[in-house]
């Protein structure tokens, strides 16, 4: 579902872990697994595969595995530490689909609503001139027939509209960028197949004319707030706490201002590592939110757990739950479809997560997901953006015999 990059650590000191655990391993069964998670992480230093990570796992709630290793930032030294502050980029799609979900909880917000009822301004035509309705549900499901200027081609309509993927492009606004997305075509009709997008970018819009405020304002007062993730928001304010970004390469390669990191065939990826910090660039919700591992366990957990206190237990299970049918999500995997926020895993994957497993992932190299049938929450942040095994090296020690 992601495979996040890290680095090696310069000096030793930078990649012992953090304090033991409050509480003493448990059982030979969580011991075990800590030498095989301890052992992956070593070997992404080895390999150079990393520059800081922090890894948490809890089981039926309670932490089982925690670690941060290697730098926050290589040149100055300074090591990744359990607080520390990663950029989210995509992670943050899932607080903002449960924040409009918390809205639709409270009836302010309907998954039906055309999206045209909160921004008249935003309608985007078909190829052949038509005007269909968008909906909200659409927006949540990646089924709206947006899709990502860096997934098209360098001649492609996002591109000469200008459109910003929400990742770099500092200090501007929504609504420019609003309506430079709606200028140009939809992909497909909304609601006939999937396609990763900015669709959460919209939603993020949609939210804050729902919610009565700016997004950050609604996403702290209904998600971030009452599970006390007191790190996660679309502006940091302690610039010493936040991890510097990285691009994959052995050694990986410091971010620069833009910085434009090629993902193949998908195409090339624009990073502004300053972009975070500038109270002008707009709140995307697609990409725009930074965040500590810690936190994001609460809210894995709380929507493993039954959506408490953020969300009705039926919305918590649909969030992880089949919402597009048989629309094929490809990079998934065989059976792979996608809830409201999270991609779900479809057939097992030999060594790792099970069938129905939800999570996703974050181009600056964090990703987590929940297994129901484990009773497992997963969060592995690094600061490197771009392919490394590391992810699955992790996973594959959790799921060992």
């Amino acid at each position: 579902m992601f495979r996040p990059v890290l680095l090696a650590c310069a000096l030793a000191t930078a990649c012992a872990s953090t304090p033991p655990p409050s509480r003493p391993v448990a059982t030979a069964q969580d011991a075990a697994l800590a030498k095989r998670i301890d052992t992956a992480i070593e070997r992404a230093i080895a390999e150079q595969q990393v520059v800081g990570m922090v890894v948490l796992i809890a089981r039926d709630g309670e932490i089982v595995y925690h670690r941060a290793a290697g730098f926050a930032d290589r040149e100055a030294k300074r090591p990744v530490r359990e607080d520390t502050v990663f950029r989210l980029a995509s992670m943050s799609k899932p607080i903002v689909s449960a924040t409009a979900l918390a809205l639709v909880d409270q009836g302010k917000l309907s998954l039906d609503d055309p999206v045209a009822k909160w921004l008249p301004e935003f309608r985007p035509h078909l190829a052949d001139g038509s005007e269909p309705t968008i909906t909200v549900r659409h927006l949540i499901t990646h089924t709206s027939g947006l899709t990502y200027k860096f997934l098209e081609p360098a001649d492609g309509p996002y591109h000469k509209a200008d459109v910003s993927d929400g990742l770099g492009e500092p200090g501007l606004a929504m609504d420019v960028n609003l309506r430079r997305l709606a200028s140009a075509p939809l992909l497909h009709a909304p609601g006939t197949a999937w396609q990763y997008s900015l669709s959460i970018d919209v939603l993020g819009a949609v939210v804050a004319r729902a919610g009565g405020a700016s997004l950050p304002d609604v996403v702290a007062r209904l998600v971030t707030g009452p599970l006390k993730m007191t790190d996660t928001t679309f502006t940091p304010t302690d610039r010493d706490r936040v991890a510097w970004p990285y691009a994959a390469g052995k050694p990986p390669v410091r971010m620069t201002e833009p910085y434009d990191l090629s993902m193949g065939p998908m195409g090339t990826l624009r990073f502004s590592p300053a972009r975070i910090f500038d109270p002008a660039s707009f709140p995307s919700g697609g990409a725009g939110m930074a965040g500590t591992a810690s936190d994001y366990l609460k809210f894995t957990e709380a929507i493993r757990r039954g959506g408490a206190p953020i969300l009705k237990p039926e919305t918590a299970r649909a969030m992880a739950q089949n919402q597009i049918g048989n629309l094929d999500v490809p990079f998934l995997g065989p059976g792979g479809r996608f809830g409201f926020g999270f991609g779900i895993a479809g057939e097992p994957k030999p060594g790792g997560r099970l069938g129905g497993s939800f999570g996703w992932g974050g181009a600056y190299g964090t990703g987590f997901w929940a297994d129901p049938t484990s009773r497992l929450s997963v969060v592995i942040f690094t600061n490197v953006a771009g392919d490394t095994p590391v992810g699955d090296q992790i996973e594959q020690a959790i799921y060992a015999p």
